[in-house]
């Protein structure tokens, strides 16, 4: 192999859920078909957040929920590459890990699964107190201010555990879920309704997969940056900046919208407090278009935010992650670290 890691199988490391598999089978998919002459092998792992059912994801209090089993194999030299959902990495990876390519983003937004008995109908004309299955808190705060006739509740398990929670009992009249998850599992016909900005911003990083490998694997990373879409590194870069200044997790409800359009980058962070009656929100944007340059030398792996994106402008790149830091100072101005500290404090309680 050109690039140096030919004659050897390259190992895969994935979740175990359904989803995780057929994100990650897309993943090798197109690096079959940018490498033909490598080999792939797939190797599936459970992970504390597969593990533990009963509890909300808020509440377990682990940033690494679904990456650390997968983080560890890495480390031991088990497997070569890990995909993830972006939006379950956290903003700062842990020492000698990067993320070595950003796949094209699918539809960011959330979707409503509605039980059967409410086919065709929207979150607005559900009956009143009609319950509603999220373990998200962030989409919880911004539908409860949204629909305050609605009532959440927290629903857990993989994409096929809740939609089988949804259509078989009578406990929620709808759920929500990301429509990228439902999409990439052929199931886009259950969409009832996508959440536009003006109903709910989404998560930081959702809708994209990304590919963490070790930070001094050269060959890997040079590999797998042939993945990176420079549109969605420069989008969730901006996203992740934000997150990372505002010391969001899982625990707090951060949400955000970003448009890349003409060359400018568009951001909209918010802040929520956990019922939504509290919130901040804001948009800024910043010039992206730079021309690549050959940055060869000491600056050839600068990281934004765990990210290596060797084929996307250093100064688009800069650009975005300043975007991101400065939009989550002027909420943090305006006083987002104490709707986030009574949020996080609330919801430890």
């Amino acid at each position: 192999g050109a690039n140096g890691v030919g004659g050897r199988a390259i190992r895969v490391g994935t979740r175990r859920s359904q989803l995780a598999r057929i994100q990650t089978d897309s993943v090798v998919k197109m690096l079959q078909e940018l490498y033909p002459d490598l080999h792939f092998e797939i190797v599936a792992m459970s992970t504390t957040g597969d593990k533990i059912l009963d509890t909300a994801l808020s509440k377990i209090g682990e940033k690494s929920l679904f990456t650390k089993e997968l983080e560890s194999a890495l480390e031991r030299n088990e497997v070569d590459l890990v995909v993830h959902s972006l939006k379950d990495l956290p903003t700062s990876l842990p020492h000698g890990f990067t993320i070595g390519a950003v796949c094209k983003r699918e539809n960011p937004l959330d979707a409503v699964v509605f039980h059967p008995k409410n086919c065709g109908k929207t979150l607005s004309i559900l009956p009143e107190k009609s319950v509603i299955g999220t373990s998200s808190l962030r989409r919880a705060a911004q539908l409860k201010k949204k629909f305050p006739h609605l009532e959440f509740r927290d629903i857990r398990g993989n994409l096929n555990t809740r939609l089988k929670k949804l259509d078989e009992k009578e406990d929620f009249s709808a759920i929500i879920l990301a429509a990228a998850g439902l999409k990439r599992m052929g199931w886009e016909n259950r969409i009832g309704q996508l959440l536009g900005p003006e109903d709910c911003l989404y998560a930081v990083g959702q809708g994209a997969l990304a590919v963490e490998v070790r930070a001094k694997d050269q060959e890997i990373l040079n590999m797998v940056s042939a993945l990176h879409d420079a549109d969605t590194v420069l989008c969730c870069i901006a996203e992740r900046a934000f997150m990372k200044r505002l010391e969001g997790g899982c625990s707090v409800p951060v949400a955000v919208n970003t448009l890349l359009k003409d060359g400018q980058l568009y951001l909209t962070g918010a802040v929520y407090s956990l019922d939504g009656s509290d919130s901040l929100k804001e948009t800024m944007q910043t010039g992206v278009s730079y021309p690549h340059q050959n940055e060869d030398g000491p600056n050839d792996d600068v990281q934004h935010v765990g990210i290596t994106a060797k084929n996307v402008p250093g100064q688009a790149q800069e650009a975005a992650e300043n975007l991101g830091v400065e939009l989550a100072s002027l909420l943090l101005s305006k006083g987002a670290k104490h709707i986030l500290s009574v949020a996080r404090q609330l919801n430890d309680a």
